[in-house]
């Protein structure tokens, strides 16, 4: 099951696991669009792989299993 993280690894914005906008690679390295396209150039910064808009987790689904707390900030 993915963590669904709450935040870019690069800028920390917000990332709420029941919204769009988040990517991540197969690894779960989560960051924002924009950092994605503008910062790393779609590839990972931590691992070189590709990235993939994470789904969306909604109602039931984020009541029964919670998104992660845990944020992973590493500003480039």
């Amino acid at each position: 099951m993915l963590e669904m993280r709450p935040s870019c690894e690069t800028c920390d914005k917000d990332l709420p696991a029941d919204q769009t906008g988040a990517m991540i690679c197969s690894f779960e390295c989560t960051f924002c669009q924009a950092c994605v396209r503008d910062v790393h150039k779609g590839e990972c910064p931590n691992c070189g792989g590709g990235f993939s808009p994470r789904p969306r987790r909604k109602g039931e689904a984020l009541e029964k299993y919670p998104a992660s707390t845990k944020r992973i900030h590493k500003p480039k």
